[in-house]
């Protein structure tokens, strides 16, 4: 956007400085305030230290003043600066050229010294191909050759020339590694000139006045996502389990200027995403017409949620509160702790709000706070799948606390203070349950086999095939309290009706199609201390005799 075309006063440069910024999942908003006198009548206000990617379009000012203040108008323009260490830059540039062709030329060398070996090379190799004989002149006589002389040449040459070619090749590559560090130290090197956004804000004072004023605008290389910590403590037969789930921001930004001592908060919101849900187009069916043409592709389009808009709060980073020492008796001790963000909810986004001031470099390293910590006593079950792992699994089912949602993230996981690996949280509201799985569990023992097999015939008049398969599951129970399993396993799925499955065995599923898969049921069960429970269940099969049966 051009500048205004109308006449005004004074240009005032304006020094601001990031104060506040609110972080989304994608995108950020930066607030800077700038202090400034004026005098009575028109002016205008320069901001140029605004990042290039600040949009132009979200560019926002307002403000307070000691006395009546109007803007008239606000333009913006994209513009190069020169740096301030552009003689620095420039001769650090031809230093690193410099030093590129150098390696080059003595790379030139090296290269003439492997292709001198390798000629060595070839030429000795010659020697040991010639004839047994040497052809003289028809007048004169044969030249004698000593050929104990030439083995004795190729013997010692080979090797030599051999050793060369491999010290040419392995100088070449360490010059390469150099040249190629080289090359992208000078593509590294910062442009001669940056490119900023500046905006002229158009004013009139009604008298000599103080303002503060701010500057907001939206930024899309910044975003931030959730980390969680998972801390399983599994009791004991007294003490009850508890998990300890500890939910931190991994921030990142590239924006082109640094976050230095700012007021920060975190939205859960995405800004940018699309406001409102996607159209559709009428579809028609029609015959096909006589002449067979191809018909356009159909286009369709991809849901995409509706976005919604948030309000700001503050976070800052992580703390320290340390005991202090005492002369006499020897100083107290105290746990190391942490502070918590803020978090204020709506019903459709959360905003994390960070105590203090924090620092957030423009490099695109992550910085990490702490948002909030809970503490949920979950439910112990144990899962096994025997068919597939006689393995029993740990899993420790949360509710999730009253509060802010909980966003899809990876969380890692802790049994006991002891790592054991990296689990997946979706996205959560208060008052909903999940499961996360903590390992295996070595204190349940789990077997599983096959009782029998039998593939026959039925029937006189028209006969029929069956295949029927009976299992037994075992689980054992070493820990010294009774434990909920949970066993999963399966029954085929007919697809056709003339195929009928039905189940064998004494022991029934307690729920079938599990996760609405058809055919997955479990037996769930609490198993008491030292206690084995053995489950059998089978299933048969009946089809026509003519037909064949596949399962897949």
């Amino acid at each position: 956007m051009g500048f205004a075309a109308v006449a005004q006063g004074d240009e005032v440069p304006a020094q601001s400085r990031v104060m506040f910024v609110t972080v989304f999942l994608s995108g950020a908003e930066v607030t800077r305030t700038a202090r400034l006198k004026l005098d009575k009548g028109e002016h205008t206000l320069v901001f140029s230290d605004l990042p290039a990617e600040a949009v132009a379009s979200s560019i926002r000012v307002d403000g307070k003043a000691t006395a009546r203040l109007d803007i008239q108008s606000v333009d913006t323009r994209r513009r190069y600066v020169p740096r301030a260490d552009q003689a620095q830059v420039q001769a650090e540039r031809r230093r690193i050229e410099d030093e590129i062709e150098r390696l080059r030329d003595e790379r030139g060398l090296v290269q003439g010294q492997q292709d001198a070996a390798e000629t060595q090379k070839l030429l000795l190799t010659n020697l040991a191909h010639l004839p047994g004989h040497a052809e003289g002149r028809a007048d004169g006589p044969v030249p004698t050759t000593d050929w104990t002389q030439i083995l004795s040449l190729i013997g010692s040459g080979v090797p030599d020339a051999q050793r060369s070619a491999l010290e040419a090749e392995g100088k070449k590559r360490e010059l390469d590694r150099r040249i190629q560090e080289l090359e992208k130290q000078l593509a590294a090197l910062a442009p001669a000139r940056t490119e900023q956004t500046e905006v002229k804000v158009y004013v009139l004072a009604e008298a000599p006045l103080d303002a503060d004023l701010t500057v907001r605008y939206q930024v899309r290389s910044a975003s931030w996502q959730p980390r969680y910590d998972a801390r399983l403590s599994t009791g004991s037969k007294t003490v009850p389990p508890r998990l300890a789930l500890t939910r931190r921001a991994e921030i990142r930004q590239h924006t082109g200027e640094s976050w230095d001592n700012v007021g920060l908060e975190l939205s859960t919101t995405r800004p940018t995403a699309n406001a409102a849900a996607p159209d559709l187009n009428t579809v028609t069916v029609d015959f096909e017409p006589e002449l067979k043409s191809v018909a356009a592709p159909m286009p369709m389009d991809d849901a995409v949620g509706a976005g919604a808009r948030l309000e700001k709060q503050r976070m800052r980073s992580t703390g320290i509160m340390a005991a202090e020492p005492a002369a006499a008796p020897p100083p107290a001790e105290f746990d190391i702790g942490q502070q918590i963000a803020g978090v204020q909810t709506a019903p459709f986004q959360a905003v994390f709000t960070i105590p203090g001031r924090v620092s957030i470099p423009a490099t695109g390293e992550p910085k990490r706070l702490l948002l909030q910590e809970d503490d949920i006593e979950p439910t112990l079950t144990v899962r096994t799948v025997p068919k597939r792992d006689e393995k029993a699994y740990l899993y420790a089912k949360l509710v999730l606390p009253k509060g802010s949602p909980l966003l899809p993230g990876t969380a890692s996981l802790f049994r006991d203070g002891t790592y054991v690996g990296v689990g997946h949280l979706p996205v959560l509201s208060p008052g909903e349950e999940h499961e996360l799985g903590f390992g295996a569990d070595d204190q349940v023992r789990v077997r599983h086999a096959i009782l029998n097999e039998k593939r026959g015939e039925t029937g006189l008049i028209s006969s029929a095939k069956t295949d029927s398969r009976k299992f037994r599951i075992t689980v054992k129970n070493l820990h010294e309290r009774a434990v909920d399993v949970v066993v999963l396993d399966q029954i085929p799925v007919s697809q056709d009706q003339d195929i009928k499955v039905e189940t064998l065995g004494p022991a029934a599923p307690t729920r079938s199609d599990i996760d609405d898969k058809r055919g997955v049921m479990s037996f769930e069960g609490k198993v008491d201390p030292e206690e084995e429970r053995v489950i059998e269940f089978g299933y048969r099969v009946t089809w026509p005799g003519a037909k064949a049966i596949i399962y897949r």
